[in-house]
């Protein structure tokens, strides 16, 4: 027995396809979708539309700095012979041999070593001094002299005030309040003009 195959019949797909699809076989047919709508330029202000207020507070770096002190600092690979002047605040960590004299802040650090001159037993002159290191000479300040626990000094001091940290090393004679730091009034010469003329005494034995 044979059998015949007859292929199904292939749909003319260029005839029987619906206009809408047909229409569409062209590129050019389709259409740009539309760009969206540009967004409404906001007004300058905050998020309410309230114009910004001006901040209170001004960055670091405007503000001007005035009357900072500024800090001098001698390291302890630095060693000076003779007398050494400077102003506002030094920080001494090296070897000073002879006085410093100032009218500002000085802070003998620990690694420092200060002597006085053979010429002078002032190791140190000046307003205020913090010592944590060693010193040999006296000092002499117009208010307050500091030593702290690491302290060696080897001298007279004269202050309006003076703190002695506990472990502190200090041989000398101290003199400490307001007329400590005066100086001193010549006293009158014999016959001058500011001489006094003291009456003689009655002799209570007679």
């Amino acid at each position: 027995m044979a059998f015949k195959f007859n292929p199904a019949r292939r749909p003319e797909t260029d005839n029987n396809m619906p206009g809408s699809f047909a229409e569409a076989d062209s590129m050019s047919d389709w259409t740009t979708p539309a760009e969206p709508a540009a967004m409404p330029a906001q007004p300058e202000g905050n998020f309410f539309g309230a114009p910004e207020a001006s901040s209170p507070f001004t960055p670091a770096a405007a503000v001007p700095v005035s009357g900072a002190s500024t800090r001098n600092v001698l390291n302890s690979d630095v060693s000076v012979v003779g007398e050494l002047r400077f102003t506002d605040d030094l920080l001494i960590d090296g070897s000073v041999e002879g006085e410093i004299t100032s009218d500002g802040v000085l802070t003998v650090g620990t690694n420092a070593v200060i002597q006085a001159g053979s010429k002078n037993k002032v190791a140190i002159r000046t307003k205020s001094v913090v010592v944590h290191g060693k010193v040999t000479g006296d000092i002499e300040v117009t208010d307050r002299v500091e030593l702290a626990s690491t302290a060696e000094l080897v001298g007279d001091v004269s202050a309006a005030r003076i703190a002695i940290q506990e472990g502190a090393i200090f041989i000398g004679n101290c003199q400490v309040g307001a007329t400590a730091v005066r100086p001193s009034t010549p006293a009158p010469k014999k016959g001058g003009k500011g001489a006094s003329a003291h009456a003689p005494q009655p002799n209570l034995l007679d």
